[in-house]
Formats: structure tokens, sequence, C-alpha cells
């Protein structure tokens, strides 16, 4: 007798959302990447283990040194998923490993419409908060694009948050904290006390050498104003 062939196992398949930086390159691109260096070195391993998309829509199929763009950010450690704008016919970017970004990759259908939802089903409100009840510690990352989060404790060195709107830390903020991801340049930043490693909204950064030393070390407010992040001490 044969034996009964085990069963095979289950896939499974599921989404999963996450955070990828956008770097968008200008000309003199050799001064563009001098000025990343000097980013890099003020936070090291910002970039590390980040997935970046390159918004290519100010470059051009003439700018100078294009063609050495991705070799200098793959020299950096600069993980890129995928490239935006731009056109992969350029002769400057011909050598290239095009990645398509997952974003920009498909098309969504003209002709396609959301199914009504059923008034026989309940509706669940999307939270627009995320609550953290304790301090992020050194090396754990908090990432909710969908609001703000609030984090009850402290954030640690070496530890990062990023939200879609405003991040309110009622203890020391002394890591990373990203502010506005997705392009919410209303979005603020609240600490009981401002130590931070580096500080973004909207994609504008600054880090400890950059923050207003009138602010360092007190209950302090980032807000950016036009395309300058300004810092306000709190009551």
């Amino acid at each position: 007798m044969s034996a009964t062939p085990s069963p095979l196992p289950r896939i499974r398949m599921s989404g999963r959302s996450f955070l990828a930086l956008t770097l968008t390159p200008e000309a003199p691109l050799a001064d563009w990447l001098a000025a990343l260096d000097q980013q890099i070195a003020r936070s090291i391993g910002f970039f590390a283990g980040k997935p970046v998309i390159i918004d290519m829509t100010l470059m051009q199929a003439t700018t100078p040194d294009l063609s050495g763009l991705m070799p200098a950010l793959k020299e950096r450690g600069i993980r890129v998923l995928g490239l935006e704008g731009g056109d992969r016919n350029w002769p400057a970017v011909a050598d290239w490993d095009w990645p398509e970004s997952p974003v920009s990759g498909r098309t969504p259908s003209p002709a396609a419409e959301p199914a009504p939802a059923s008034p026989d089903t309940p509706q669940q409100p999307v939270p627009r908060s995320l609550v953290v009840e304790e301090s992020v510690r050194s090396g754990q990352h908090i990432v909710w694009p969908e609001g703000d989060v609030v984090i009850m404790g402290s954030v640690g060195s070496g530890a990062e948050v990023s939200a879609g709107g405003s991040v309110h830390i009622y203890g020391a903020l002394r890591g990373r904290v990203i502010a506005g991801i997705g392009g919410h340049a209303h979005a603020r930043i609240y600490t009981q006390k401002l130590a931070a490693e580096l500080v973004a909204i909207d994609g504008f950064y600054a880090t400890a050498e950059e923050m207003d030393p009138a602010c360092a070390e007190k209950p302090a407010q980032v807000f950016l104003s036009g395309e300058t992040l300004v810092f306000k001490t709190l009551p």
C-alpha cells in the first residue's frame, strides 16, 4: 500500500504597509551629493535599512553627471526601492537598473470605481491617532502614516518615530522624529524636553546642530514655515 501523501501547507499572503523615504536630486548633482554626505555624517545610520524612492522630476536628459547618480547612491549605502519621474530612455541612464516605484508602477483603470458599501455592513472607523503608553527605547521604530502619534513616555536616543500627522511626546525627545510623512506640511512636533538627534516635517530636516539652542532641553514645539523648520519653547 502506498503511503497517504501529507497535505501541502497553505500559502499565507497579506498586505503590509511600509515607510519609504523620498530623495529629490537637484542640479548641480555634485553639490547635491555633497549636501547628502553632510546629512549622512550628521545623522549616521539614518538611511540604514530604509527603502528610498528617487524622485527624478528635477532632472533632465542633459543634466550633467546624471549617469553617475545611481552608482553614487549605492556607494553611500542608500537602498533605492524605486524611481519616479524622469525617463528610462535618457542616454545618461541607459546602464541603470531602473527599479519601478511601487506607486508609479501601476496605473489605475479610469473605468474602475469602488464598490458601494452594503447598507447592512457597519463601517468601522479608522483610528486617526496612535497612542503609545510607554517610552520608545533605543533601536525601536514606530511608523504610523494614518495620523498623529502620541507617546506617553520618552523617545530614547537611537529610537525613531514617523507619523503622517503630528507627534506629541509627553517625555524627552532624544531620538529622531519624522512628522508629516506623505506631504502634510501642517504637522508639528511637541515634546517636554527637546534633545533630539533629528527632527523632520514634510521632508525638511534639522539635526541637533541645526536646532535653536534656545529650545534645547526645554519643552518645545517644531513646525514648518515655508521651507524652514521653526523651533519655539512651550509655556
